[in-house]
């Protein structure tokens, strides 16, 4: 690792830097138009994350955000307006299993391709470093949006450094340079929050937590919100978080359902409002703040789905 960060020091020396602009040019720069792949979360370089607990569903929700890509097609509330191409790489998951999951998604696009380190001899190339950055460019082609599924397994895994963000940083920003998109799949920790530093939120332009509902349970199966902790250009209705659950038809096709989460509360906070409890006592029960428990409580009031 120390050779990594003399290499690094040393290149610094000589970097070329970018030109200094007034105030003026650049406010009339003409820069090239973002792209959009995924209305409205994913544009032509963005740079987004996507972490949860084990066995939440974060592989689901990745590969169907890459199908949707690929297809020009929608995945829950997000839309996309034509095909793109997509190249998702795994580093963790027997192929055996991500097959099933693939089987689930219906007819797959051409344009969206696998590199799954269960499929080779060796592991993948380690993503923490250049060497391993510079392999997978040289056999990516010129994919549009690429999922790193996951850090753990794909960048620092080789040399024990779990934190080696800070080359991977430099290769995500070489790519939002490229107009490339690059998605992220990461753990949470114990406490539900990422695993290792935080700084690397500070490049990133989307972070999306998975997370259990209150009311959860394990025969709901892959049934989780979607919180966007940081959401650039996100305003509104499509920064809210949202409940998501999969569900599978009696052909063997995956289907989403998706509603707002504060739906989910609000039924949540109505039924145990029937049961006599207050909004204070609501608010414990449910782990959410006693302001927008009494909020929630007036809402159903004034919906008919409590008594006045």
């Amino acid at each position: 690792m120390r050779n990594h960060r003399l290499r690094i020091l040393r290149a610094d020396r000589t970097v070329e830097m970018p030109p200094q602009l007034t105030a003026e040019e650049l406010i009339g720069a003409n820069f090239p138009a973002r792209e959009t792949l995924l209305e409205p979360i994913l544009a032509s370089n963005s740079l987004a994350l996507l972490y949860g607990p084990r066995g939440l569903g974060k592989t689901f929700v990745a590969l169907g955000i890459a199908w949707a890509v690929a297809s020009g097609a929608s995945f829950l509330n997000w839309h996309a307006s034509r095909p793109r191409r997509v190249l998702y790489i795994d580093g963790e998951m027997a192929a055996v299993d991500l097959q099933a999951r693939l089987k689930l998604l219906g007819s797959a696009p051409p344009t969206l391709k696998f590199l799954v380190a269960d499929l080779g001899k060796y592991s993948l190339p380690d993503l923490g470093y250049y060497e391993g950055q510079l392999r997978l460019q040289q056999v990516w082609g010129d994919p549009e949006l690429v999922v790193l599924d996951n850090l753990s397994s794909l960048a620092g895994f080789k040399t024990g450094d779990p934190d080696c963000w800070n080359e991977l940083q430099r290769f995500l920003m070489v790519q939002r340079r490229s107009g490339r998109a690059m998605l992220l799949v990461h753990h949470a920790n114990k406490k539900g929050e990422q695993r290792g530093i935080n700084r690397r939120e500070d490049v990133l332009d989307l972070v999306m937590a998975l997370r259990r509902p209150a009311d959860y349970q394990p025969k709901d199966g892959a049934r989780f919100e979607i919180h966007f902790e940081k959401a650039r250009g996100l305003f509104g209705d499509a920064a809210d978080p949202i409940e998501a659950r999969l569900e599978v038809n009696q052909l063997g096709v995956a289907r989403w359902d998706w509603r707002p989460v504060h739906h989910g509360e609000l039924e949540r906070v109505a039924a145990l409002l029937k049961l006599g409890l207050n909004a204070a006592q609501v608010a414990r029960e449910l782990g959410i703040a006693r302001s927008y428990a009494y909020r929630l409580s007036e809402r159903a009031a004034r919906l008919g789905l409590v008594a006045p």
